[in-house]
């Protein structure tokens, strides 16, 4: 496809009218050029069928399967969209005084009501605008909270083998030192390896349950009670909570701390470098430390509350991404007692999936998953086509592939995540075409590796991109 300069072909797209009428409209003749600076010519409608074609070449949730594994790909309902671009939420002004803005207030006062239920925690911010900055604001409230009471020696925290990337990022971002913790045969924490790293210098856990690898953490409590009687608290990464919201929830589970992803869980939009929001609750304990304001009601009127004993201050400027704020709003109420059976659908279709698939691909953990499961292709890998084959050869099915290479623990690790939306055709359309491509790679591997062939931008040296990177317009 030729670029917008190439297709350039002289035609006058704009016209500002004469210069002489613009000078008497009192704009200096300093402003004016003296000549062209070569601006493509192109009729309005030629651009917008430009721009058209680049957006038909972006994948997308609407176009087809996502199976992204830690991701919760899901349908973004549009009547969200809707509600979030009202003109009452949309146009107003984040420096709006508390009398002038009571129905936001009030959707920001519900909205936490609703996610004080959801998780079981006492008290909830909304502040943060994704989930790796729920994470930081969790271990922000980790340190201040150890700080207050004096044990300033809490330096380190837990972390299990198997967790997200930014678990230990955003702990080490707060100056705390990573301690990695093993799983055990079960793909599970295990608990001896724990009890040996425990001492006064642990501040905290980070866990995700179900975790990376898709499995509930059986032995939850016995977890809890170990850190709790270690003087620690505990974290809860909530990227899987869309596995479990309905059923139980972090509270039960007797952690202190959990942030929630509206954009995987709670439906609001995903990818693209935002925007997002990680709101992060806390039990009653921990409130005194949360960001400031808080918004609180009182007289039937909602105000944002300043006076934090031990805040740790702002994380994000005003409220964070307000409208996505609406947007998960809007899905909570749209699901009510329904959320319970979305969690329901998301576990019963990863399960149907994982039992389709595991006959011809590896299943390192071979137990019930929750909402995800992680195969891996070492035999495709042996056979001369490694995971990232795999997935480009979804590509040419029209798939989105699935997440490659994590979590680490798994060798060539195929992460998948079909996701409450998807049916059942679908999801055995997929099914097929993952089968076929294991049983291309037997029979004939190197038409395998000449994919993707239907995409836009066929096969490439990835070596040679990765270390000569074209990034200049010419």
């Amino acid at each position: 496809m030729k670029t917008i300069f190439e297709k350039s072909n002289g035609v006058c797209g704009v016209s500002v009218g004469d210069i002489e009428q613009l000078s008497e409209s009192g704009i200096s003749e300093s402003f004016f050029r003296e000549k062209g600076i070569g601006l493509p010519q192109l009729s309005e409608l030629d651009v917008m069928r430009h721009y058209k074609e680049l957006s038909d070449r972006n994948f997308c949730i609407e176009k087809g399967f996502y199976p992204l594994g830690s991701c919760t790909m899901k349908y973004n309902p549009k009547v969200n969209e809707l509600l979030a671009n009202l003109e009452g939420f949309n146009n107003l002004h984040p420096l709006q005084s508390d009398d002038d803005a009571q129905g936001a207030l009030e959707l920001m006062y519900n909205l936490q009501e609703k996610l004080k239920q959801i998780t079981g925690m006492d008290a909830i911010t909304l502040h943060p605008a994704a989930g790796a900055h729920g994470e930081l604001t969790g271990m922000m409230i980790v340190k201040k909270y150890f700080e207050v009471k004096g044990e300033s020696q809490r330096k380190k925290v837990i972390i299990p083998d198997s967790a997200h990337g930014t678990n230990p990022a955003s702990a080490k971002m707060c100056g705390f030192e990573i301690v990695e913790v093993k799983s055990n045969e079960k793909g599970q924490v295990d608990i001896e390896a724990l009890k040996n790293l425990l001492d006064d210098s642990v501040a905290a856990i980070m866990m995700t349950n179900p975790n990376t690898l898709g499995i509930f953490e059986e032995n939850v409590i016995e977890i809890s009670k170990l850190m709790h009687n270690n003087g620690s608290l505990l974290y809860y990464d909530g990227a899987n909570f869309n596995a479990i919201m309905g059923w139980t929830n972090p509270a039960l589970m007797e952690f202190d701390i959990v942030h929630i992803n509206f954009h995987k869980t709670f439906s609001t939009p995903h990818g693209g470098g935002g925007p997002g929001a990680g709101p992060v609750g806390v039990k009653e304990y921990l409130k005194e430390f949360l960001p400031y304001p808080i918004v609180e009601k009182e007289n039937n009127k909602y105000y944002r509350n300043y006076n934090i004993k031990h805040s740790i201050g702002k994380v994000r400027a005003f409220f964070g991404n307000f409208g996505v704020l609406v947007r998960a709003y809007a899905y909570i109420l749209m699901m009510g007692d329904n959320l319970k059976l979305a969690s329901a659908d998301a576990v019963l279709n990863a399960n149907y999936l994982k039992e389709k698939l595991k006959y011809n691909y590896e299943l390192p953990y071979d137990y019930p998953c929750m909402h995800e499961f992680v195969l891996s292709g070492e035999k495709q890998h042996a056979q001369g086509v490694s995971t990232i084959g795999i997935a480009k050869r979804l590509m040419d099915s029209g798939y989105h592939p699935p997440t490659v290479y994590f979590p680490l623990i798994v060798h060539e690790a195929i992460m998948i995540e079909p996701t409450e939306s998807e049916s059942k055709e679908v999801l055995d359309n997929f099914a097929d075409t993952m089968i076929k491509i294991s049983e291309e790679i037997e029979k004939n591997p190197g038409e395998v590796l000449k994919s993707p062939k239907t995409t836009t931008v066929k096969k490439i040296d990835e070596t040679l991109a990765a270390r000569q990177p074209d990034l200049a317009f010419k």
